[in-house]
């Protein structure tokens, strides 16, 4: 099995252009077919970013550029009444982000930073609406991407009424690992450059009650941890406790 983290960003990147390596199946990347994906990675321009922390997109600002992440991992954040930063959402290689604004023109709805290396493509708004108007396909798989993002949203505000820490944990988990995840033995590993606080964030829990029901998971054999990585052990157990 071909090892999807071995190497730099920039070499993995190249692999996954030659088509050595493969996006996740969810992606906008994964979805499309090797000629209409060549034609999507042939618009704008190839940005390199050596290290987390790096703001590319910012809230309230009226910028329109679409990111295609290649390789690497961001997280997209928006700051709640309180002045805090609430970790919206993850997006890996094979995403896009900063697509709605590229197409209504609106301010950025979220900050947009790297978690660690990150190789990418810049488009300008019009090249990005051109590419869109001119290949249907490319369309049809950009606008099912946001629709299942708007999804995915609407059904985490719903789940997550009445569900306990456990359940929204596992979910989260689960959804990632579905979603991001590679195959490793009978499980599932996920390359995962968050911290624990923003992991609670995504589960709406305060972290030491992740603490509390990680470590349970752990001992139960369900999940084990390591650096900046979760692997899934019982990937069915993981499902029973997130969807009761």
């Amino acid at each position: 099995m071909v090892d999807l983290t071995a190497g730099t960003p920039a070499e993995r990147a190249r692999n996954r252009e030659r088509g050595d390596l493969a996006w996740p199946e969810a992606s906008v990347l994964g979805r499309l077919g090797p000629p209409a994906r060549a034609r999507l990675l042939s618009l704008g321009s190839l940005a390199q970013y050596p290290a987390a922390g790096r703001v590319l997109i910012r809230e309230g600002e009226e910028t329109t550029f679409v990111m295609i992440l290649i390789d690497g991992v961001v997280k997209a954040t928006a700051l709640t009444q309180d002045g805090r930063d609430a970790l919206l959402a993850v997006r890996m290689g094979g995403d896009l982000v900063g697509e709605l604004s590229a197409v209504d023109g609106g301010p950025r709805s979220a900050t947009v930073t790297t978690c660690g290396a990150l190789v990418a493509r810049v488009v300008s708004r019009a090249e990005f609406l051109d590419c869109t108007r001119r290949d249907p396909q490319i369309a049809h798989i950009i606008n099912t991407s946001v629709v299942a993002k708007l999804r995915n949203a609407n059904r985490r505000r719903v789940e997550f009424t009445g569900c306990d820490v456990r359940t929204r944990l596992a979910r989260v988990l689960h959804q990632t690992a579905v979603t991001y995840g590679v195959e490793s033995g009978q499980g599932i590993l996920v390359t995962w450059p968050l911290t624990q606080p923003e992991i609670a964030t995504l589960a709406g829990a305060a972290e030491p009650t992740v603490h509390k029901v990680l470590r349970a998971l752990r001992d139960e054999g369900v999940v084990s941890t390591g650096y900046r990585s979760i692997r899934v052990l019982d990937v069915h157990r993981l499902y029973a406790i997130a969807y009761p």
